[in-house]
């Protein structure tokens, strides 16, 4: 179904417009976004980076949703969606590659997996994600969806030091093996960190752990990305009231 939501007027000046990225040519535009945005913020390298891409196998198994500026066109943010009977086609979630996920066979409901979020730098703010949470709720009402799940990434530039401050900050308030067990199958390597470092979450991290998402275990260490990736779950019944409006369809 190639259902365009209504237009949100983040602000006088843009005009935002959440919509389901239908078909070649849509795909490539999020693939292009993805390619810059990453290559950018971690420096990342791709396999296709003469054709200014990010891809991979898992694309055409999967649902894309973005965020358009209706001013420029222009789209600003994307994320792609993977369910549980795709993965099972598949054999695997994305998010497999990277932990091996002990209770993952176990979780009682269909599972929704996020991957490859990624916001336009110049449109990275509330207003935007709120936009791309709008659509995201949209799927998640449709497939009755009680599970959400993917991996959040902390940038290494800096040798690791932030990571490992922010899993420290992650671990006091947001640990939860309850439900899903995450063992990295590339655990971050040890680092001692200064006393005085602050703890900086990340835009998306920090969105998802408003939504009520915790985390199921230590960091995977990822060389090709230069960043360290953890794993979330978010149990729909665990939604935060406080952020629900934006899921407001599917609670």
């Amino acid at each position: 179904m190639n259902r365009i939501a209504r237009p949100v007027h983040t602000n006088t000046e843009r005009r935002l417009q959440a919509e389901r990225l239908i078909g070649a040519a849509a795909l490539e535009e999020a693939q292009a976004l993805r390619f810059s945005v990453f290559s950018q913020a971690f420096k990342a390298t791709f396999k296709d980076a003469e054709q200014g891409l990010d891809t991979d196998a898992y694309d055409v198994h999967c649902q894309h949703i973005g965020v358009r500026d209706l001013n420029t066109g222009k789209l600003v943010a994307t994320t792609r969606l993977l369910d549980h009977q795709a993965a099972s086609s598949l054999g695997r979630f994305y998010s497999e590659e990277e932990f091996s996920l002990q209770g993952l066979r176990q979780l009682q409901g269909p599972i929704l997996e996020l991957g490859r979020t990624c916001v336009d730098p110049c449109y990275r703010n509330g207003g935007t994600i709120a936009v791309l949470w709008s659509e995201l709720a949209e799927v998640l009402n449709e497939g009755g969806y009680r599970y959400l799940m993917g991996c959040a990434s902390i940038c290494m530039e800096d040798g690791g030091i932030q990571a490992h401050a922010v899993m420290q900050r992650l671990r006091e308030r947001y640990l939860c093996t309850e439900h899903l067990r995450a063992e990295p199958k590339n655990p971050l390597p040890s680092l001692a960190v200064p006393s005085n470092v602050i703890a900086e979450l990340p835009p998306l991290l920090k969105a998802y752990m408003r939504l009520g998402a915790k985390i199921c275990g230590e960091p995977c260490w990822d060389p090709d990305f230069q960043v360290a990736d953890v794993f979330i779950l978010l149990k729909r019944d665990d939604l935060c009231p406080r952020y629900a409006r934006h899921f407001k369809a599917a609670v």
